[in-house]
């Protein structure tokens, strides 16, 4: 159980239909609400997909929420991430108001703050399973520039891959731009933590920007850093295509 999954039960009591959080906490005092079998305590925080709650020896549910699936074109300087209490910007911070303080959002695959390009938000769980396991070989595209010429016959190292802090770090493959010899196209099917920039680094390259401009077959064209877009389902089927 992680903090971000908690709640307080006024609210989910709230979510799942019984009225107002007022009435709720009412609810609560008068000793019907149930969590996992104990008397519920006003203040108590619950995490809906673990703990069993119940009004009346009713079973008390949320509705499950519409899915909702978002690109957004993250601009370097943000984090991926809601929980971290250090990060000045996140990429949550980027969204529409409707969808800013919805927590059942997460992002399906992050960047790290210094990169920038394509980040998939959204609360379906199974999309989320599709882009990021690695067994689902969902192909993400990286325009990388470095510090140094790349030459060619550092791509099949790249292929072969490296040993790093006990991990094997890889890329499907290498595309060094024909006109500029510091850039770079990588393509990764799976998405260890910075693996891009420490795959470069045990070659002896240091990157200076990355981008990721593609997932799937889905591009960032037309996206604007910073913006959001909401897919429709043709798009979602680009982005595991």
């Amino acid at each position: 159980m992680s903090a971000d999954s908690l709640e307080r039960l006024q609210k989910f009591l709230a979510k799942a239909g019984v009225g107002s959080r007022r009435k709720a906490e009412a609810l609560i005092e008068e000793g019907r609400v149930l969590v996992n079998g104990q008397v519920a305590k006003l203040g108590q925080k619950v995490d809906p997909s673990l703990d069993h709650v119940f009004l009346d020896n009713k079973r008390m549910r949320v509705p499950d929420a519409p899915k909702v699936i978002l690109i957004l074109h993250k601009p370097s300087g943000y984090t991926c991430t809601r929980s971290d209490r250090h990060a000045r910007k996140t990429i949550f911070d980027l969204l529409p108001k409707n969808f800013r303080d919805d927590s059942s959002l997460h992002c399906a695959g992050r960047l790290d703050r210094d990169s920038q390009g394509l980040v998939v938000i959204t609360n379906d769980g199974d999309l989320t399973f599709a882009l990021t396991h690695p067994s689902q070989k969902v192909l993400k595209h990286y325009r990388v520039v470095v510090d140094k010429a790349f030459p060619f016959e550092m791509v099949g190292k790249m292929i072969q891959g490296v040993q790093d802090e006990g991990e094997h770090l890889k890329a499907e493959a290498v595309l060094p731009h024909p006109g500029k010899p510091r850039e770079l196209e990588i393509t990764l099917n799976h998405g260890k933590k910075r693996e891009i920039r420490r795959l470069l680094k045990r070659l002896g390259f240091q990157v200076i920007e990355l981008e990721r401009f593609k997932i799937g077959k889905l591009g960032i064209q037309g996206l604007r850093p910073g913006s959001t877009k909401r897919l429709s389902e043709a798009e979602k089927r680009l982005l595991l295509s």
